[in-house]
């Protein structure tokens, strides 16, 4: 086992007392706490001012995924609820935009709750207009713990999986928020610029933006681009080993365009951050991509939890190199969307390759966000955590930012 698998998950737990948990968002998005962490000092500041704290030629990339409404709460004939969190899809594609625009019947993986009492199919009824849809969802395997296949059918063959899902299923707030989802959640657990279905929870770093963000941004010329990760339910998924080695990552799917790995290629001298793990996540996914089609590794567009820790190879390509086989890549390929899926894990030992700052939310303990965190800022992870709990920030999804450059 390296020294990497060896890491503690208890070296990276603090004290984060419950009042400190944003359990509603801010009045105004932009109006979020910012503390700002660069060449070691910390200094205090507003979302608002975001534009004030970067450089004209910086490249902002954000990831524009759109959370879906997966939570589906169901009686069975006797009245007991079941819950049904629709994760990823099976059948008859994997991938989420194709999966969304399908009509007639889909298979996904699910969480399922009180799945004891689910002996025979469900039926949901779901007003779209002035007709009634019912769907049927007849439960199949066991695949891992409390998750299941679960295929939906519905008799209304204009209807698409998408269109009834928004009208019958609720935000999936996170387990951490413990209330139900309101009316304005359907907008605040959702970036502004919210554009591909497909996310289970929300890029939370992106909440904070606006319009009027943006525009501060813009007039300093700084630069915005999108990549798209659906996040995964397993974001929340808490290391429950020792050591991080026993811990499994989730995958997550990933879709970049041939512009931005262009433009990426052609401004390299541009400094490139990050708008939420995710995005980091994604990039230095990219970076690993690259470094397999250059060196011939098999399966490139699936990134493995391990190997780039494993393979020194890997390592030694340059962000250049990796940017340039991905671009020859596509160009043979004749597609201007690179699509993959990321396992990642991002511990303290990583060097980042692509993301030289990031924005994010301050994260729970002893997670593996908390161990990314720890690659851009090393161990003042915890002083940075205790300025944050000694000056009235507010703590994970709907709560205040930081920039670390």
């Amino acid at each position: 086992m390296t020294d990497d698998r060896n890491i503690r998950i208890e070296d990276y737990n603090y004290e984060l007392p419950e009042e400190r948990i944003a359990f509603f968002p801010a009045a105004q998005r932009d109006q979020s706490k910012l503390l700002v962490y660069r060449d070691g000092t910390i200094t205090d500041s507003q979302f608002s001012q975001l534009a004030e704290q970067l450089t004209p030629n910086d490249l902002l990339i954000l990831n524009d995924s759109k959370v879906i409404h997966a939570r589906l709460l169901v009686h069975n004939t006797t009245g007991a609820a079941i819950e049904i969190f629709c994760l990823e899809p099976l059948a008859p594609t994997t991938d989420p935009a194709t999966a969304f625009a399908q009509t007639g019947t889909v298979t996904w993986k699910c969480m399922v709750g009180n799945a004891k009492r689910w002996k025979h199919p469900l039926f949901i009824d779901v007003p779209i207009g002035d007709r009634q849809v019912r769907v049927t969802a007849t439960r199949g395997e066991n695949m891992e713990g409390a998750s299941f296949e679960v295929t939906f059918s519905w008799n209304a063959p204009d209807v698409s999986f998408a269109e009834w899902l928004e009208h019958y299923g609720k935000i999936p707030l996170p387990p951490y928020i413990k209330r139900a989802a309101t009316a304005d959640d359907e907008t605040r657990y959702q970036t502004v610029y919210a554009k591909y279905d497909g996310s289970v929870a929300a890029p939370t770093a992106g909440l904070h933006f606006t319009p009027a963000v943006f525009e501060s941004l813009h007039q300093k010329g700084i630069r915005t681009e999108y990549v798209t990760l659906h996040v995964g339910a397993g974001t929340f998924k808490p290391v429950s080993t020792e050591t991080i080695g026993d811990h499994y990552m989730h995958e997550e799917k990933i879709v970049i365009t041939e512009a931005l790995i262009n433009l990426l290629l052609n401004n390299m001298g541009r400094r490139r951050i990050a708008v939420g793990t995710t995005v980091a996540r994604t990039l230095e996914s990219l970076f690993i991509i690259g470094a397999k089609l250059k060196t011939g590794r098999p399966h490139p567009l699936l990134v493995e939890q391990w190997e780039i820790y494993d393979d020194p190879a890997l390592r030694a390509v340059t962000l250049e190199d990796s940017l340039t086989a991905i671009h020859d890549y596509l160009e043979q390929q004749d597609t201007d969307l690179l699509r993959a899926a990321t396992r990642l894990i991002i511990l303290p030992t990583y060097k980042p390759c692509v993301v030289q700052g990031i924005i994010t939310n301050f994260h729970q303990p002893k997670s593996t966000l908390l161990l990314l965190i720890s690659a851009f800022v090393g161990d003042q992870w915890r002083a940075i955590y205790r300025h944050a709990l000694d000056h009235g920030y507010r703590f994970l999804s709907y709560g205040d930012s930081n920039l670390y450059l």
